[in-house]
């Protein structure tokens, strides 16, 4: 067996020689010389070049899905991408390609805790408990704060996603860490948003932003349950502790922000213009949260 793949090898390698050297000398007498028939050469010639032009196009088709998604995606989702456009290719051959094209998706970055635990509030049970599965909208939401630099200010980004679509319902900047300006101003803007079904369930860690009774009392009063992580556990919101680690890698590391007004319109149109709508996420079958929105919809309306 080993003896055939090595003549095979060989034969190959003949058939290249003369490829590359056909403008020189005669097909005919190259072939001749090595003792291979021009059928053969031609035949090889001829998978050969179906084979370039493929993986040509295939090239192409990865570069245009990793440019529009700003160098973000790894062979994973690049595949799944491709599998969307019904382009039938397995995740090794993509890994292969992007290697030879020498691309490669940004790493994450581990993420820093930055909401304030220890205080005299009221800490909510852990209702949620590691179920991050939601077959509606509008029935678990989970949040967290992250925080980055605009000149040598730090400034505070809150977020609000729902489990059912990971979409990004509420979002709010900052350069402030009060209730008021973090937690209570992007809840507000979720439930314009999207309102939320009465006993719905609002997870986050245990910082004085969510635990404090002007928090408390908003979410009350939309009939929402409090949930909180379970003192110094990050995997019971690691849905929102994932999202701060993709946001960072694949928009705020990139930028060198000047001023509010610049980071909020790259924020924007990241998080509503890119995430939301266009992202495909492993969590919810490599779709888009704005097409997992519709899916869960339509499923309601049609059942």
């Amino acid at each position: 067996k080993k003896g055939h793949q090595h003549l095979l090898q060989e034969r190959q390698d003949i058939y290249r020689f003369i490829m590359n050297h056909a403008t020189e000398f005669p097909v005919e007498k190259m072939c001749k010389v090595f003792g291979v028939s021009r059928s053969g050469y031609y035949c090889w010639r001829k998978c050969e070049q179906t084979g370039m032009h493929k993986h040509k196009r295939l090239d192409k088709q990865i570069r245009e899905i990793f440019n529009e998604s700003d160098c973000t995606y790894g062979s994973p989702r690049i595949a799944l991408e491709l599998k969307r456009m019904e382009v039938e290719v397995s995740e090794a051959t993509v890994a292969r390609r992007m290697n030879a094209l020498s691309i490669r998706a940004k790493a994450a970055k581990k993420y820093v805790v930055t909401t304030q635990s220890k205080h005299d509030e009221p800490i909510a049970p852990n209702i949620l408990n590691r179920d991050f599965a939601a077959q509606t909208p509008a029935i678990k939401w989970v949040s967290d704060i992250t925080y980055f630099r605009i000149n040598r200010q730090w400034y505070y980004l809150t977020v609000i996603l729902d489990l059912a679509d990971r979409y990004v319902v509420g979002w709010t900047i900052s350069d402030r860490m009060s209730s008021k300006k973090t937690t209570e101003a992007a809840f507000k803007r979720a439930i314009a948003n999207r309102p939320p079904r009465k006993g719905m369930i609002f997870h986050s860690d245990r910082g004085v932003q969510y635990a404090c009774d002007d928090f408390r009392r908003l979410l009350n009063s939309c009939g929402c349950q409090q949930s909180m992580s379970r003192k110094g556990n990050c995997w019971d919101n690691a849905v929102a502790e994932s999202f701060f680690k993709t946001i960072k890698t694949e928009c705020i590391m990139k930028h060198h922000f000047t001023s509010k007004e610049q980071a909020f319109t790259v924020l924007f149109r990241y998080i509503e213009g890119w995430y939301n709508t266009k992202r495909i996420h492993s969590g919810i079958g490599g779709i888009s949260p704005k097409e997992m929105y519709y899916r869960l919809t339509q499923l309601k309306q049609t059942a």
